[in-house]
């Protein structure tokens, strides 16, 4: 049996941030449960979940840092762990977890310091160059990597979907089969996390609707876009859990925990229409009574009438649409299989059935013109008149793990893996930020007040085609703990939660 501790790190946020990433690690939770399972023993320490509520300067002032101390992290590492497990699941945060890992090293000389999450499966060979204290990068899914990790006697070269360091620079190994029997994994540890300090406070993934634990109902994504790392950590298979066992362990934190609300962790939950509806009709059938919501984007095709009508009857309360781009050109280019009339003809459904929706939108992609991101324009005021609520325009980054930063790497337009490039995926989100453009077309500045116009061309017809949203806005912002929409729980954390933390 080995000593095993799993580690998720404080967070980077810009301080023009508006609100903050603060939700339980379920990939972290699988982990250690599986860890557990096999015989080992482990502790968890959740620099986020133990101290939410605490932001720290750091040395770039664009930035502070959510959790506990790098300090405070590495006192809480028991003096006999053998395995340290780090998930970092966004590239943004390699400096961060770098610093950490390379404190952890002094510390404990001894002990294997494993990377995860998206970031090392992305980079693996990169993250053990630029951190010699690491000693794994851990690749897709990680669950029976990291059971094989905690064997000491196996060597790692025999140790799929890992690159680790050998004599003449780092090894790569080959990958591992995706794990078909999901089922069979055993529920996430949540008895080993501070869960009730998310919990108490309302933090989650989607919209806050109370106490809100996160779920997942299947895994990977069929759908080949090049500007997401889904192949690179999942592959294209899409693997869904019994609908039975998902409700089941509904009913189980409900009557544990006393959720109120599930936000799914899914890439894509909607893929299935058959899965779908059989899903909501046992959920109605059960007579439990939470609300879901989609944090992440989904799929239209599914979403018919029909399956509208069950989602709003379910509790389903909140659905993220994905359409990128409102330009039928882009759309090509990015390999986004989308039927725009379609996706509309599907939101005006699901907002009939009682559904909040909202809208993500992305521009600059490299190659995308004015006229393009205009077209764009076109379709969000033709979204805003749908009915759908939220709508959210992010320029384009270009994340490790995807086909377009490998294409902007060969081109030389990401000429260098620094620090800097990191920081500005941190900052691609943020209203007041200017990330660079990758667009030949359009300059950084130009993209910046695109942006700006997106937003604000579907809030005003929006609003101006519902008046009444403008009253329950300020009202549940000013006078209420919960949210409904995304603009709502921005307003929120910006005026109430962050300033009541600090």
């Amino acid at each position: 049996m080995a000593n095993v501790t799993l580690i998720r790190p404080h967070v980077l946020i810009a301080v023009s941030s508006p609100a903050s990433p603060t939700c339980p690690p379920i990939g972290l939770a699988y982990i250690a449960s599986s860890v557990k399972q096999a015989g080992h023993h482990v502790t968890i320490i959740d620099a986020v979940g133990e101290a939410p509520g605490k932001y720290l300067k750091i040395d770039d002032p664009r930035f502070v840092q959510q959790g506990l101390s790098l300090e405070e992290i590495v006192e809480r590492i028991p003096v006999n762990t053998e395995i340290i497990g780090i998930s970092c699941m966004y590239s943004y945060e390699w400096p961060n977890v770098r610093k950490l890992i390379n404190a952890i090293r002094e510390k404990f000389p001894a002990a294997r310091i494993v990377l995860g999450g998206e970031h090392s499966s992305a980079l693996p060979e990169f993250c053990l160059t630029d951190c010699p204290a690491l000693d794994v990068s851990a690749l897709g899914e990680g669950e029976e990597t990291m059971i094989e990790l905690c064997d000491s006697a196996k060597p790692l070269s025999q140790i799929n979907s890992i690159a680790y360091r050998g004599e003449s620079g780092p090894v790569k190994t080959p990958g591992r089969k995706r794990i078909k029997a999901i089922d069979d994994i055993p529920k996430p540890a949540w008895d080993l996390f501070p869960i009730e300090n998310y919990l108490d406070k309302g933090y989650g993934r989607g919209v806050n609707r109370g106490r809100n634990m996160p779920l997942i109902s299947s895994r990977g994504c069929p759908y080949r876009c090049t500007f997401c790392s889904n192949e690179t950590m999942w592959g294209h298979l899409w693997i869904s859990r019994k609908p039975e066992l998902v409700v089941a362990e509904i009913r189980e934190y409900i009557e544990k925990y006393q959720i109120t609300n599930f936000d799914f962790y899914d890439l894509t939950t909607i893929v299935n229409r058959t899965w779908t509806v059989k899903f909501c009709k046992l959920i109605i059938e059960s007579g439990l009574n939470f609300t879901w919501q989609l944090a992440s984007g989904t799929r239209s095709e599914a979403i018919d009438e029909e399956v509208a009508l069950l989602l709003g009857q379910s509790g389903c309360s909140n659905i993220s649409y994905a359409p990128e781009s409102g330009s039928l050109t882009v759309l090509e280019r990015i390999r986004k299989k989308i039927d725009l009339e379609k996706m509309k003809k599907s939101m005006r459904a699901a907002e009939r059935s009682g559904v909040i929706c909202k809208a993500n939108i992305l521009i600059g992609f490299p190659g995308e013109t004015h006229k393009e991101i205009f077209e764009t324009f076109k379709f969000i005021i033709e979204v805003a008149f749908t009915g759908i609520h939220d709508l959210s325009v992010y320029p384009f980054s270009p994340y490790p793990g995807t086909v377009l930063y490998d294409q902007l790497r060969t081109e030389n337009r990401i000429s260098e893996i620094n620090d800097e490039y990191f920081y500005k995926l941190a900052l691609s989100t943020e209203l007041g930020a200017t990330p660079p453009s990758y667009s030949e077309h359009i300059s950084t500045r130009v993209l910046g007040i695109y942006r700006f116009v997106g937003i604000a061309l579907f809030y005003l017809f929006s609003y101006l085609s519902r008046p009444i949203r403008v009253y329950k806005l300020i009202k549940n912002v000013a006078f209420s703990d919960t949210q409904e929409t995304l603009l709502e729980g921005v307003l929120y954390d910006k005026f109430f939660r962050r300033s009541k933390a600090e």
